[in-house]
């Protein structure tokens, strides 16, 4: 018989024939590291996959000797965590090109080329991408280079950890407040070394669900993977397999083999056993919000752009001139109400005084003497508000003060019409809650800040006992796992679909921003003081 304990098997019967479908990091153990080395004064503690925290990872010292090897040991895939990245102590000649020596090459799949397996490269030079292949019989030593992404510990559980080796991490965002239950030191920022814990996973012939199996279980296998019909195994696929597959393949009938957590809608109707349609794939548009709040830790949401609720404008808050020019727009002069107290060093520019108000205009230039000579600076144009009239100052551009918007504006807008009008970042309040759902958790929250569209990748799925009701479900933030049905399906008009607006965690709310932004350039900084 088979015993399960705290979600994992722990006996299997004799004769009972199972299929691994994979390996999967269970926990990890981690140490405080010094100088790559395990502290000898650090005790080892169990760290879950959902610790918080966000992480840098420290490039392995050892080399690879071979292509073969990376490929064996390092995760390699088709998402934006799959693609590592390695250099070579020496120059690597290939038919048509020159790896030079230090040159990053990024590692991106692996295929059958000309009858040999090879992996499919690529380099960077002066902004132009070179694209080559290198077959995994190709020797040498290969080194991991530098990364300077940040991770959370299930990004690197899944991705980073090489098999056969640890991991040293840098901690680089606590996220969270300490307290007396989490198991690493107070205001701790430096190294860990993790050493994985593994998990078996595997599917039997007269189950439909996923079996884990911890790698230290006390027990004899045989592989008769040669003698066997492994077809007639379940086929388990997670939501990102299914969206890989060919828009062509859609619709597609499926039962749920793990579902995912969660109370709400729709995650509690998607539990294990039940059939699903999964009449699609595609991008959607959100918007990114958070709370606004002085204190943390704030909250964060995604909301669709199907979003029925209304909004009414909230007064943004400025810390310098220079951001009053960033948000400054045709379409309605700002105003603004000075909170914080700014002595000019120069008499050509104004001296602020709390409760001072101003009409902001436009950037220019002005002439000011510095040290007895002239100078030509960047200021911010503005109109005082006096009680009868109306004065024109110059504020210097690298002004830091405070200031904080006048709303004139009384209209309820719709989501879509703030994100087509006015510039993010945008802060607003629920005015009207979407009747349309049955707990909007929008409508609860004081002051919301829209700061950015993102596109997200979704399934739309339906039950097939009630197909009269779609839901998205976002590919990337719900661990769920399926098995294709051969059943054919009716091709239909896909049903209403229900979206929600979406809560994330914080480490989720980095990782959409992280995204999102790694290729853009960072704003401009503001002008400092003529030196």
């Amino acid at each position: 018989s088979i015993y399960e304990m705290f979600g994992n098997e722990c006996c299997l019967s004799t004769g009972e024939v199972i299929k691994i479908i994979g390996f999967k990091i269970n926990k990890l153990i981690a140490s405080i590291c010094e100088n790559n080395e395990v502290s000898r004064f650090s005790p080892k503690v169990e760290l879950p996959l959902n610790f918080p925290g966000l992480y840098k990872v420290v490039a392995d010292k050892t080399p690879y000797t071979s292509i073969e090897e990376i490929t064996r040991k390092v995760s390699i895939g088709p998402t934006r965590f799959g693609h590592p990245c390695f250099y070579s102590p020496e120059d690597i000649k290939l038919s048509n090109l020159t790896i030079k020596h230090g040159e990053q090459i990024t590692f991106s799949s692996v295929e059958e080329v000309n009858g040999m397996m090879a992996v499919n490269c690529g380099v960077v030079r002066n902004n132009q991408s070179h694209s080559f292949t290198l077959p995994l019989s190709q020797e040498g030593k290969f080194y991991e280079c530098e990364d300077d992404q940040i991770y959370t510990l299930k990004e690197i559980a899944e991705w980073k950890i090489p098999k056969c080796r640890n991991r040293i991490v840098k901690l680089s965002n606590t996220l969270h407040t300490w307290d007396s239950s989490n198991p690493l030191p107070e205001n701790f920022n430096g190294c860990l070394i993790l050493t994985p814990v593994y998990e078996v996973q595997a599917v039997m012939k007269f189950r439909k669900d996923i079996v884990h199996i911890l790698s230290d279980l006390d027990v004899e296998v045989k592989d008769i993977t040669d003698s066997y019909d492994i077809s007639s195994f379940l086929q388990p696929l997670s939501l990102e397999d299914v969206f890989e597959r060919t828009s062509k393949e859609f619709p597609m009938v499926a039962e749920i083999m793990e579902g995912p957590s969660g109370s709400q809608k729709p995650y509690n109707l998607l539990h294990t056993g039940k059939e699903i349609i999964i009449h699609k794939k595609y991008q959607a548009t959100r918007v990114l919000a958070s709370e606004i709040r002085s204190d943390s830790p704030k909250r964060h949401f995604l909301i669709p752009m199907s979003y029925k609720g209304k909004f009414k404008r909230r007064p943004r808050e400025f810390p310098t001139a220079y951001d009053l020019e960033i948000a400054r727009s045709e379409k309605e002069q700002l105003h603004v109400v000075a909170t914080k107290a700014f002595d000019s060093p120069h008499k050509e520019l104004f001296s602020v005084s709390v409760g001072d108000q101003f009409l902001v205009q436009q950037c220019q230039t002005s002439e000011i003497l510095y040290e007895g000579r002239k100078k030509v600076i960047d200021v911010l144009a503005c109109e005082q508000i006096l009680s009868d009239t109306y004065k024109k100052v110059l504020l210097p551009m690298y002004m830091e003060g405070g200031f904080v918007e006048v709303i004139h504006d009384k209209k309820q807008y719709q989501l879509f019409e703030i994100c087509k009008e006015f510039r993010l970042p945008f802060n607003v309040k629920v005015s009207v809650r979407d009747l349309s759902i049955e707990e909007d958790v929008l409508a609860a929250v004081p002051g919301l800040q829209f700061e950015e569209e993102i596109t997200d990748c979704y399934l739309m799925i339906s039950s097939t006992s009630s197909p009269v009701e779609s839901w998205e479900i976002p590919v990337y933030r719900v661990n769920m796992s399926v098995h294709l049905l051969s059943r054919d399906v009716q091709t239909v008009v896909p049903p209403v679909t229900k979206t929600t607006v979406e809560e994330i965690s914080e480490e989720q709310y980095y990782m959409v921003r992280r995204y999102e932004n790694q290729t853009l350039h960072p704003p401009p900084r503001p002008p400092k003081k003529p030196t």
